[in-house]
């Protein structure tokens, strides 16, 4: 199972969002940063999300661009990706893949036609809130999720990013029910997104990858330190021993011990 640490970007800084409430965020700083220091701990793909954009704002494109070019992650962007013009600008910030949210909704023909152009760079968001869709920044509703993916399996959809709406930011345990639900009626893979909080969660999800889920979106529980970048690795790859006894003031937290430091260090000069 792949791992995607997230880094949400708003006003230039990485943010937390609680169920992507504008307003509710905690700042964590430098993006870029918090970028090198997931790759530093071992990650090969980041999820970022550039939330000006989504909430129909500005943008953080610069920002991003410069976190691909000073990075080797892989990165999946999502962000207010409505149109032609939006999404070649993200395209353009040499991202791996992006996620289309709410376009998916709210202009379908378009949908289709951009998932047949660029096939397996298009992900598509399923931001769920009950069996209903969230759109735009997740303030309002679409339709129903299961007559989407219908329709977006039908066009060829090669990936779905599946949110939990009332789990993100909450540190609750992932919607396995959703997932599930979700897994059972596409052959496409599933990344799974909101509300991972423990190891357990990790593990659970790994075990829902022959039924399809192929990722996992990690972020408030990494930036808040419930586990290590390299403890969540490891369970991902099936590795639990290693999980089990990794040392809990490890590496991982002694590199952002350092990273502090690194901070501070610039800030006094």
């Amino acid at each position: 199972m792949t791992l995607l640490p997230a880094v949400d970007v708003k006003g230039g800084q990485a943010v937390q969002l609680v169920q992507g409430v504008d307003g509710t965020e905690k700042v964590f700083g430098d993006p870029i940063k918090a970028a090198r220091r997931w790759q530093d701990g071992g990650a090969d793909w980041l999820h970022v999300v550039d939330l000006d954009a989504a909430f129909g704002r500005d943008n953080n494109l610069d920002v991003i661009r410069r976190l691909i070019e000073e990075t080797d992650l892989q990165v999946e962007l999502s962000g207010g990706i409505r149109d032609d013009a939006s999404l070649e600008r993200a395209l353009a910030t040499g991202c791996t893949r992006v996620n289309i949210g709410t376009a998916a909704l709210e202009n379908p023909e378009w949908c289709e036609q951009i998932i047949a152009r660029h096939r397996d760079r298009i992900a598509i968001s399923l931001d769920v809130k009950g069996d209903k869709l969230a759109a735009r920044g997740w303030t309002s509703e679409g339709g129903n999720v299961f007559e989407t993916l219908a329709r977006l399996d039908a066009a060829g959809c090669r990936r779905y990013v599946v949110t939990d709406v009332a789990s993100d930011g909450m540190l609750t345990g992932p919607n396995y029910e959703v997932l599930g639900a979700i897994c059972a009626r596409t052959e496409s893979p599933v990344v799974a997104s909101g509300g991972i909080s423990t190891l357990e969660d990790l593990r659970r999800l790994r075990g829902l990858v022959p039924i399809g889920i192929e990722g996992a979106i990690v972020g408030t529980a990494l930036y808040v330190g419930n586990f290590t970048l390299a403890e969540a690795l490891a369970v991902a790859r099936g590795d639990d021993s290693a999980a089990r006894n990794e040392d809990p003031h490890g590496a991982d937290r002694n590199d952002q011990d350092q990273t502090d430091e690194d901070e501070k260090d610039e800030d006094a000069r």
